[in-house]
């Protein structure tokens, strides 16, 4: 039977984002199940739930593991971005056979806030009640962001398809020592399966020192690969295929996918 890869999307997104890694690692054999956030199935011209503002990392996490444990076999995780942090918080459920965590947003007690991602949420911060409210940022700011090294064109195309994100699970992971929950934290003993990190050098959201510092703290099970002339959005900007390549490879190794 061939490996599950449950995939998870970052801020903004939904399953959409995974069209061409899809292709990629179905052409191989694998089965891929792209999961949808809470609240995320919507329309990016409408309006937001606006339960989606108070919807927070945990919250997002119980309904991921639903999903998981409906799928019938342990699956690989592969997470982007928040996706990313979520994949490690369910791997720490034992509920993944391998974790591929690209550009992943850091856990509780990394310190991710470095001035280009206080830029990047620049617009969503200034507002008050923000960590209780549906967000979304400006068309420049996920450029400058996320989307920078991508032609203009694919830049409108992808922020047109973005929906709105939970501001309660955005403050979780920048501003986790204000969280009495502490919902972005991690227990890294309690994640046994192999691990691989993958980082853009360019990356401005989710900075490659911040992405390294994430490795280190699981280094008893993590690889970690660091792409130069790359940044956050690994799913889909120019040389996509190089970074979706290089996992397949390494899931590929028998030491890694067991």
């Amino acid at each position: 039977m061939a490996d599950t890869i449950f995939m998870i999307h970052g801020m903004w997104g939904a399953p959409w984002y995974w069209e061409r890694y899809r292709g990629v690692f179905e052409s191989q054999g694998y089965r891929c199940v792209a999961a949808t956030l809470p609240y995320h199935d919507m329309d990016p011209r409408g309006s937001p739930d606006p339960r989606l503002g108070t919807t927070g990392l945990l919250d997002y996490a119980d309904a991921l593991e639903q999903e998981v444990r409906r799928l019938g076999t342990k699956p690989i995780l592969m997470g982007h971005s928040m996706g990313g942090l979520l994949a490690q918080m369910l791997g720490a459920r034992g509920l993944a056979k391998s974790l591929v965590l690209l550009s992943p947003a850091p856990p509780a007690g990394i310190l991710a806030l470095r001035p280009s991602v206080m830029r990047s949420f620049w617009s969503v911060q200034t507002k008050w009640d923000f960590w209780r409210k549906p967000m979304r940022q400006t068309f420049g700011e996920a450029v400058y962001s996320m989307l920078h090294l991508m032609p203009e064109a694919e830049q409108r195309e992808t922020y047109g398809r973005f929906v709105y994100e939970s501001g309660r699970a955005a403050c979780e992971i920048g501003y986790w020592f204000l969280d009495p929950k502490s919902a972005a934290r991690v227990d890294e003993s309690a994640v046994t399966c192999p691990m691989l990190v993958v980082a853009g050098a360019e990356d401005r959201i989710t900075p490659a020192s911040v992405i390294r510092r994430v490795a280190t703290k699981y280094k008893h099970v993590a690889t970690y690969k660091e792409f130069e002339n790359h940044a956050h959005w690994l799913v889909a900007e120019p040389g996509w295929r190089e970074v979706a390549v290089y996992v397949a490879g390494w899931l590929a190794q028998p030491s890694r996918a067991a």
